[in-house]
């Protein structure tokens, strides 16, 4: 994940921007204090989190590996109680056709004179005492197989629940690094942005209207920062900021989780400035938001896109990891 992150000589640069601009007052020194601490407690969040992922990674693997021991053995105790079921069966088979031979000779030896029909009658009565013995031991057997079918199951269903809750747990933190990635990547890239627009030309009067939709979106008033920058986008509808107002209130809508608009408000982006710096910053995050609805295959083709239009940017990199993981 440090890989995803910008290098720290970047920062170091921004910084020395920053200080640059301030001398000019276009900042102050309170806002590289508060951008400064929240990158690093961005970088140690994702650390935090990185670890745990794999962590949860490694836990959910044993589990997973255990439970194709589990069938291994099932399997192996199967096979080994049918062909003994199987002999079983075989063996009862054998004799009830000798009963059955035994009844045809009672019956014929019934016509003869009473001894021999008492020995009959007695070795009958033998014969059929052996096979209920052989019946309930059989029937034992029967129930002993049944009884360790269903204590695998109960064992199947526990660890099934185990796998189950590593991977919401596994989910949530993906999502929890991938809202502190973004997050990391607006601390880092709009203000630069928005003051080099500043010393570019743009209006004071944009510039303060700007900063001021980005401190309340930082503040995670996110209804108050997306009116801001739709009143923003009203009055400077084709400056060098209007496409980055675009794409954060896309950015409210994806940390409402209405990932439905999101998807709309970044195609705004990519589809009204088409040469501005954000596209591939918007096309990822659509990316991401056809994720949260399940549509793994228009997320795959917008990754492709990042990739393949975009391969020197930041989103590129994270693009190609994210698409190795969507199976």
């Amino acid at each position: 994940m440090e890989e995803d992150l910008r290098p720290i000589n970047g920062i170091k640069g921004w910084m020395i921007l920053m200080v640059s601009v301030l001398l000019f007052g276009c900042a102050t020194s309170r806002d590289v204090q508060v951008l400064d601490r929240d990158i690093g407690k961005s970088y140690s969040e994702i650390k935090t989190l990185k670890k745990e992922n794999d962590s949860f990674k490694s836990e959910l693997s044993i589990i997973k590996n255990e439970m194709s021991g589990l069938k291994s053995d099932l399997s192996m105790d199967n096979q080994r109680s049918k062909a003994d079921l199987l002999l079983q069966i075989k063996n009862l088979q054998t004799e009830i056709r000798s009963l059955s031979t035994g009844v045809e000779e009672y019956k014929e030896f019934s016509k003869r004179p009473s001894k021999e029909v008492d020995r009959v009658k007695a070795d009958m009565e033998g014969r059929l005492k052996i096979l209920e013995e052989r019946g309930k031991t059989f029937e034992e057997k029967n129930r002993s197989q049944e009884g360790k079918i269903k204590e695998f199951e109960e064992k199947n269903k526990s660890q099934e629940g185990k796998i189950k809750e590593l991977e919401d747990r596994l989910k949530e933190l993906t999502g929890k690094m991938d809202k502190l990635t973004s997050r990391q990547a607006e601390i880092e890239k709009p203000p630069s942005k928005e003051l080099l627009s500043e010393i570019k030309g743009v209006s004071a009067g944009a510039g303060d209207l700007y900063k001021d939709a980005y401190e309340t979106f930082q503040k995670n008033d996110l209804e108050g920062a997306r009116r801001k920058f739709e009143v923003f986008l009203k009055q400077y509808p084709n400056t060098e900021l209007s496409d980055n107002a675009q794409f954060w209130i896309g950015e409210t809508f994806y940390l409402k989780k209405d990932y439905e608009k999101a998807i709309l408000e970044y195609e705004k982006a990519i589809a009204k400035y088409p040469e501005g710096d954000k596209i591939p910053s918007a096309l990822f995050k659509q990316a991401l938001a056809f994720l949260e609805l399940g549509d793994k295959t228009n997320a795959r083709n917008l990754l492709r896109r990042v990739i393949e239009r975009y391969p020197q940017s930041d989103q590129a990199e994270m693009a190609k990891k994210r698409l190795e993981a969507i199976k």
